[in-house]
């Protein structure tokens, strides 16, 4: 009979530790931390297909603001027509005026120093100005990225956090330049 108790005992222990692990690892991925995998390469070459990220879920809420350069992942507008988070870089903050010559990104009629981009994008584009509650975001990958330019401003409401880190594979474990 003591047996059977202290079998039963053990396996209440193991039940208790699994359920606290469960609700440990929800809470994290919910609401600090979560790990992402990229099905696409519109944010070539910072980001590579099929790369494993890190993404702070708690930085844009409690810590800071959102900055342009700043690689966010977020829930697509209606417009983009997808139903899978997105991940893109900041171009454009509220009240900002975003334009697109001859290969140059600007923003209020300054050029914009954006070493991560690979191949510049191939047409021109705007002036667009950001509204007060949106930002304007595309993928480093200009020329094969489906983003501000194709369905508009992403309300900032949308962004859920910040790709942080790639840790998949081992050839690129490293954090993201912004």
């Amino acid at each position: 009979m003591k047996e059977e108790k202290s079998s039963l005992r053990v396996i209440m222990e193991i039940v208790e530790i699994i359920v606290i692990a469960f609700a440990l690892s929800w809470l994290l991925r919910t609401f600090v931390i979560e790990a992402r995998y990229v099905p696409t390469g519109s944010m070539l070459t910072t980001i590579q297909l099929n790369d494993r990220l890190a993404v702070d879920k708690i930085f844009f809420k409690y810590v800071s603001d959102i900055k342009r350069k700043d690689i966010v992942v977020f829930k697509p507008p209606p417009e983009a027509h997808a139903q899978d988070d997105y991940i893109k870089r900041v171009i454009g903050l509220p009240g900002e005026k975003i334009e697109i010559i001859d290969h140059i990104t600007y923003i209020n009629d300054e050029p914009l120093d954006e070493p991560y981009v690979d191949e510049p994008a191939a047409s021109n584009y705007g002036p667009v100005y950001v509204a007060q509650g949106c930002l304007f975001v595309m993928g480093d990958n200009r020329n094969d990225s489906a983003d501000s330019r194709v369905w508009g401003l992403l309300p900032i409401e949308n962004v859920t956090g910040r790709a942080l880190f790639c840790y998949w594979p081992v050839s690129h474990v490293g954090r993201l330049r912004s």
